[in-house]
């Protein structure tokens, strides 16, 4: 296919949906321009013509999953139901693109589409009586907070099957079950708890309960 013809047909739009998919599906380390011209069909100057390099990518990527996150609250729900609502949105697209959560405390500043949630924020934050130094802490830490969540266990890849996945688990449960019950007895009680994974949907309920919380317990108005 010649240069000018693949350029026709590959819109910015188009790569960055196809380095999603790719990053879905084989994490970021897959997330290569090798990888992802043989995913679209081009050949890697193709790419070039829309990122000059990875990094470009990655900022884009980013963009996309921050203009994923529903920013439209209740306007007449109390503010920390708006804040448990943005955060909710935000988890739950990351949960969708779990590789590229982990781009997003590195590449946010530059990504136009995470100023729409931070914007919501810091107004929903500003109605329950905080100023903007203490609301712009919380809005990083809530980042930091959704993406931990999200993120889960560092010894999960997103390329491992259900089976690998369950086999670290099952390893991390009996190391735990085989401590000393003298020093360690309520680790051990806990040992299928712990073990299990840490993405499901009642643990990222409560971590998102646990922050609004927090963040209501701090908030001058209540």
């Amino acid at each position: 296919m010649a240069a000018d013809e693949e350029r026709a047909r590959l819109s910015r739009e188009t790569v960055v949906d196809g380095a999603l998919a790719l990053a879905d599906e084989e994490g970021l380390e897959g997330l290569t321009i090798r990888r992802l011209a043989q995913r679209l069909g081009v050949t890697p100057m193709a790419l070039y013509w829309h990122f000059k390099n990875k990094d470009e990518l990655h900022v884009a990527l980013v963009d996309r999953v921050w203009s994923l996150v529903d920013t439209k609250v209740d306007p007449v729900a109390p503010w920390y139901d708006r804040l448990r609502a943005l955060m909710a949105s935000a988890v739950g697209v990351l949960r969708a693109h779990p590789s590229a959560a982990r781009l997003l405390m590195g590449a946010w500043i530059d990504a136009p589409h995470c100023y729409d949630s931070m914007e919501a924020a810091l107004a929903v934050l500003a109605e329950g009586g905080f100023k903007p130094e203490p609301a712009a802490a919380i809005c990083k830490y809530g980042l930091r907070t959704a993406i931990t969540l999200v993120v889960g266990d560092v010894q999960v890849k997103p390329t491992m099957t259900d089976e690998e996945i369950a086999e670290v688990h099952r390893r991390k449960r009996i190391m735990l079950e085989t401590m000393s019950p003298e020093r360690y007895g309520h680790v051990i009680a806990a040992a299928s708890a712990l073990s299990a994974g840490q993405d499901s949907d009642a643990e990222i309920a409560l971590g998102i309960d646990m922050f609004i919380a927090g963040v209501r317990a701090l908030a001058p108005k209540g």
